[in-house]
């Protein structure tokens, strides 16, 4: 990249002069666009050649020849996906080419440049060094960092320093100029919040001409090998995660790619929300799991098991306290500890010594004890690997004879004979034994697991049977952070060895009994950095006073936009509730919002009021097996509504007999934190005592 120095001085001084820049820049883009478009062309019809060639001389062509055609057909299969690359990013770049500018003066340097900053570079094809400027660039870090005044960015090398003499921002939109802002202050301020006043979209978008000082330090973290971001509802910590992914892949460009992420999301219909972002940024689409589908994995589908949601929809029934206490004792440190402690005993008392024959030798079995155990911090199959390899060593240099292919396989299955061999749900269940608290462990119908068991089961199997490291993935994303356990996270540090980015909130954990915080998945990842953020901008001043009266969050700095009060209404009986409902989904369409989201507690809710209004409105239902997120009116729990948005929310059934116990109050303030701009609360009979004024 070149230093701002380096680029000629280009200064705007007036609105009318920006509009005309503005105008010479996409003409450059389009021009750009014309030659890369006919550059992809080109190749398209050089592998149409290759292809209608090789068919037709197929029985002419030598071995040689055949393999020339194919690689020039994958040399122009590779350039021309290098030139669609190149297109889709003109193609986005011109509706909206940048949208900051800072006028600086780096020491050393010739003179003051202007430096624009976009979603993506743009080399000036008729001069040196970049017209616009990548936002994740090393200098772009000023115009996020800086006012007016001193400044300085981190070069790969070394520390520039440098002034800013203007800052401007801009909105261009759809190749539209709209306007542009100039302070000696925080400009970014005036765009926030016209972009926080707009209608919400049914994927979250890439916020790079909004982002604060405080998420540009968390974006450009490059130094955290583990990083949890602890943010309130609203903070925007899914977006910083995202953008710092995008961050990371441009800054290690060498050495991480696209396909060497993977995010593991809260369900299908979150990934689906988050879908559009890195796209948006020049990225492609990262890989996705979710808990799940990773246990389903590692425990090879053998076994049936609850879901999470299943999990929360038995305890938000508050019939079985047994259960929840059974959630509860699986979701600590010291559950961990003790699980840890179990699997060193299985290791030690597991082993059976014996001697083994090699031919006609004989290994002393004390010798081979002492092998074994020594390695018992290793899971079985490491132990029978390293003891095979002391064996085979202990021939080779003190009977001289090497071990045949046949012998070694003999030996292994010797080798598996020395422990005791017991099925994994068997020792499993053995554990809580083994700790005194056998009620603890209470498999379902058909020996359904629940769901606080099943990623315990999963380490068991991990330490004692082996695993195979997941290394090709560098970079694991984890949302929602507070309903995984330790448990759940010394799984995934082992499986996945990498770096990782780790985020979420206390406060809106769908499962008090198991939820974590930043402090104590620390613990369990101890090389982790902890950040917090919290500003909250989803929601109104108005709606933000509501959610903290229902479940304070004495960190949360609320953004002073305001709106309409929340509005609680109360009715006589359901059926007026319900015609009070059906007023609300008919006047969405003259609304001017794009979603409204009816929050319900319970998915048996959900389905029924869905029933109820189907008939009068356009409305989807989210489910456990939903798949992806739209605009409109849509009916979902607050388990699947958790990391999403709506411009409106209406929560119905608020009453006392509806929300009363402590998951009941997340699942409230879950729910209330959906709303942006406008809130609706009903209920018919007590109000909840979380909302009583």
């Amino acid at each position: 990249m070149a230093r701002p120095d380096r680029i000629a001085p280009t200064v705007n001084p007036t609105e009318a002069e920006e509009r005309a820049f503005h105008a010479s820049v996409t003409r450059k883009i389009i021009d750009a666009l014309v030659a890369v478009h006919e550059r992809v062309v080109a190749r398209y019809e050089e592998m149409d050649q290759i292809k209608r060639q090789f068919q037709e001389q197929f029985r002419e062509l030598d071995n040689a020849d055949k393999a020339n055609l194919r690689q020039a057909a994958d040399m122009a299969a590779r350039v021309g996906e290098h030139a669609v690359e190149q297109r889709t990013r003109l193609e986005r770049l011109i509706e909206s080419p940048y949208f900051g500018r800072i006028d600086a003066r780096m020491q050393g340097g010739a003179g003051t440049a202007s430096i624009y900053i976009g979603v993506h570079s743009f080399a000036d094809p008729d001069g040196e060094g970049p017209l616009i400027h990548d936002w994740r660039a090393p200098v772009s870090s000023m115009f996020y960092d800086f006012e007016l005044g001193p400044a300085h960015y981190e070069a790969p090398e070394e520390r520039i320093d440098g002034s800013i003499s203007l800052k401007r921002q801009y909105r261009i939109e759809h190749q539209e100029f709209r306007f542009m802002l100039e302070s000696s202050l925080n400009i970014q301020d005036e765009i926030l919040q016209e972009e926080l006043s707009r209608a919400s979209d049914d994927r979250l978008k890439n916020i790079v001409a909004t982002i604060q000082r405080d998420q540009n330090r968390i974006i450009r973290d490059d130094r955290a090998r583990t990083l949890i971001i602890q943010g309130a509802a609203g903070s925007g910590k899914t977006s910083i995660a995202l953008h710092r992914v995008a961050y990371l892949l441009y800054r290690f460009k060498e050495t991480i790619r696209s396909e060497d992420i993977l995010i593991i999301s809260p369900n299908k219909v979150f990934a689906h929300y988050i879908s559009r972002v890195l796209p948006e940024l020049g990225e492609e689409m990262i890989r996705e799991t979710t808990m799940e589908a990773l246990a389903e994995d590692l425990l090879d589908g053998k076994y049936s098991f609850q879901t999470f949601s299943e999990q929360v929809s038995e305890l938000l029934k508050d019939r079985d306290p047994e259960f929840g206490e059974r959630v509860r004792f699986k979701a600590t440190a010291a559950f961990l500890d003790r699980l840890d402690a179990y699997i060193g005993h299985v290791r030690s008392a597991n082993l059976r010594p014996a001697a083994i024959s090699v031919g006609m030798t004989t290994i002393d079995p004390n010798w081979l004890a002492v092998q074994l155990r020594k390695r018992a911090q290793l899971a079985i199959s490491e132990q029978i690997n390293g003891a095979l390899t002391a064996i085979m060593d202990h021939l080779h240099y003190y009977h001289g004879r090497p071990v045949t292919g046949p012998e070694r396989t003999q030996l292994r299955a010797d080798l598996r004979k020395l422990f005791a061999t017991k099925n994994l749900k068997t020792r499993y269940r053995e554990f809580y034994d083994w700790i005194g608290h056998p009620e603890m462990f209470r498999p379902g119908a058909r020996g359904a697991l629940e769901y606080s068991d099943v990623f315990p089961l999963v380490y068991v199997k991990m330490m004692l049977e082996g695993f195979k490291v997941r290394d090709r993935i560098k970079h694991v994303v984890i949302d929602e952070m507070q309903d995984y356990t330790p448990v759940q996270y010394r799984v995934i540090s082992r499986l996945y060895p990498g770096n990782m980015t780790v985020l979420g909130d206390r406060n809106q954990s769908v499962n008090p009994l198991s939820s974590s915080t930043a402090e104590s998945i620390r613990d369990v990842l101890p090389d982790a950095e902890c950040v917090y953020m919290q500003k909250s901008y989803r929601s109104t001043l108005e709606i933000t006073r509501l959610a903290q009266s229902i479940l304070h969050n004495p960190d949360l700095i609320p953004i002073e936009r305001h709106g309409e009060e929340p509005r609680i209404v109360g009715f006589r009986t359901h059926g007026e509730e319900l015609e009070f409902l059906l007023k609300l989904v008919r006047a969405f369409p003259q609304s001017g919002y794009h979603s409204t989201g009816i929050i319900c507690k319970t998915q048996k809710q959900a389905d029924a009021l869905f029933e109820d209004l189907r008939a009068e409105a356009d409305l989807r239902l989210l489910d456990a097996r939903s798949q992806e997120f739209r605009d409109g009116i849509t009916i979902a729990t607050a388990y699947l509504a958790k990391g999403l948005e709506f411009d409106q929310v209406i929560l119905p059934s608020c009453t006392a007999r509806n929300y009363r116990s402590a998951i009941d109050r997340q699942m409230l303030y879950v729910g209330v934190t959906r709303a942006m701009h406008s809130l609706t609360i009903t209920h018919s009979g007590e109000i909840s005592p979380f909302l009583a004024r």
